[in-house]
């Protein structure tokens, strides 16, 4: 007798279905089987939980890497960067002051490739932080804000905000002298209102500098109730709120019609190579008849699918080496520069200069001459103006543009021309001859607050941005004047405050001049 016939049906039923489990597997994942019909690819999107973010189809327009740089994709993948690793060092960092900077010493030269993982994960925060500067600059500059986009520039303002409260929160996370005394400066940045209401004396009945300090470090000075805050909004609450925030900013980019892009990009674009997939390449099987259709308010009125291909493969091949390139980046630093560690954390033993994190070097260099008027009020400003842009700009021309709208590049480039001297101008006048403190030392700390370098500044970049929408009666002109100084200002402040200053905060132009101990 053969084995078959041995064998109870019931038992080769079961070695059958064996046999074909994963096959079925697979098929259970991709219900739309392989993706190689316009239809196939489109169910790929449609049927995956991260995937279905995506439009079925993208524009041709959208896939140059010279309209977005990769800059959004990038920054996500440095996000799951610093989260898959920033998990991994959690197994042996433990948050509390007594063993918080040896456990981190532990990952640094005991356990196996703790050193590497730190490093990446401090690189790619850094990196995560440049890129999505970057791309709000990007989005700025191709006039990606308008219409309807507006209020998907207000959640990439929140996304930038998030991503630095997460850099920050995690420099105070070693417990060294380098992070105990930077978040010192950010508390003293947050009860810097007590230069207003102390000056007015009513900081016993309204201390809102107090108040803020408390919220943020949970005691009246860094301490344990500081570091365990510190650890849970680096850990959880943030990355909740950017993980909220990265899904409905990607689902207002698919909602508004995709990425901005000039009126005309049809015509700019080439012709499609050959192996690019024709518009349609499965012909329907079925005709439908649909009565009353109405215009309607979205984005996606008007537009057809011609010039557009596939996002499965094309666009996902995009984001592939975007990611891979960014995993490049972070692990070739990672190899050759770590992570900083210093002595630890010693409260009777300040550091000179004590400076905050990079990005917020630019802020300690107006701080030092009035705490409020740099630390609260010119980056609230800032902040409400960058907010307001695309709700101030209601033109049309430039949009998916470089440089977009009148003036264009020529602006831009005299622009930050103009930027760079104001502010090389003023910092020298400060640095070189001092400011009203230095020259008229009883002079009342509002009028110090009032008129300061910042402030100053603030102001001329203002005048700037006015006579720029007078000359070129456009509100995007004056924007594009405004927010290319504030780049320039940034810079320079950034690199002063990195390079130039020393112990007490003074100038020099290298550490080598230093004072001695």
């Amino acid at each position: 007798m053969s084995l078959e016939t041995e064998t109870p049906p019931g038992l080769r039923g079961f070695i059958e279905n064996a046999k074909r489990a994963p096959r079925r597997f697979l098929d259970s994942m991709f219900r739309s089987g392989k993706p190689v019909t316009d239809r196939g690819r489109s169910n790929f999107v449609f049927g995956n939980v991260y995937l279905h973010l995506h439009s079925a189809r993208t524009h041709r327009w959208s896939l140059r890497w010279l309209t977005t740089g990769g800059l959004g994709i990038v920054s996500l993948s440095a996000f799951l960067i610093t989260l898959v690793t920033g998990v991994l060092l959690m197994f042996y960092y433990k948050p509390y002051p007594e063993a918080a900077y040896l456990s981190i010493k532990d990952i640094h030269f005991i356990v196996p490739t703790g050193r590497f993982l730190r490093n990446i994960h401090r690189w790619a925060a850094n990196v995560m932080v440049v890129c999505v500067l970057l791309h709000m600059a990007r989005v700025f500059y191709t006039c990606a804000y308008r219409k309807p986009r507006e209020f998907n520039w207000v959640i990439g303002m929140l996304l930038l905000a998030t991503t630095l409260g997460l850099s920050f929160t995690g420099y105070l996370l070693p417990w060294d002298q380098l992070a105990y005394w930077a978040i010192t400066i950010g508390a003293n940045i947050a009860q810097s209102p007590r230069e207003v209401t102390d000056a007015v004396n009513i900081t016993q009945h309204v201390d809102p500098g107090g108040f803020q300090k408390l919220i943020l470090l949970g005691s009246d000075e860094v301490g344990e109730e500081a570091l365990i805050r510190f650890y849970l909004l680096h850990v959880m609450i943030l990355p909740l709120i950017l993980v909220g925030l990265l899904a409905v900013h990607f689902w207002r980019i698919r909602k508004d019609g995709g990425l901005a892009r000039p009126a005309d990009a049809d015509k700019r674009l080439p012709l499609p190579d050959v192996k690019t997939y024709p518009v349609f390449t499965e012909a329907p099987k079925k005709t439908y008849s649909l009565a009353a259709i109405v215009k309607g308010r979205t984005a996606a009125v008007g537009a057809g699918p011609e010039n557009t291909v596939p996002s499965m493969p094309h666009l996902f091949y995009g984001e592939a080496a975007a990611f891979m390139l960014t995993v490049f980046v972070c692990v070739l630093l990672s190899i050759f520069i770590d992570a900083p560690l210093k002595e630890l954390a010693n409260p009777l033993v300040p550091e000179n200069p004590a400076k905050a994190p990079w990005y917020f070097l630019g802020l300690q260099e107006l701080v030092a001459h009035s705490a409020f008027a740099g630390g609260i009020l010119i980056p609230g400003i800032v902040i409400v103006g960058l907010g307001l842009i695309p709700y101030l700009d209601r033109e049309k021309s430039g949009t998916g543009e470089w440089f977009g709208g009148p003036g264009g590049l020529r602006l831009v480039g005299w622009s930050a021309v103009f930027g760079l001297a104001a502010v090389i101008a003023i910092e020298t006048v400060a640095i070189r001859f001092g400011w009203i403190r230095q020259w008229f030392p009883e002079a009342p700390q509002l009028l110090i607050t009032a008129i300061n370098p910042g402030t100053v500044l603030m102001a001329v970049y203002g005048v700037y941005s006015v006579w720029l929408v007078r000359r070129y009666n456009s509100t995007r002109a004056g924007a594009l004047g405004l927010f290319t100084c504030f780049l320039a200002g940034f810079l320079v402040l950034t690199l002063i405050g990195t390079y130039f200053r020393g112990p007490n905060w003074d100038f020099f132009w290298s550490p080598s001049q230093w004072p001695g101990h």
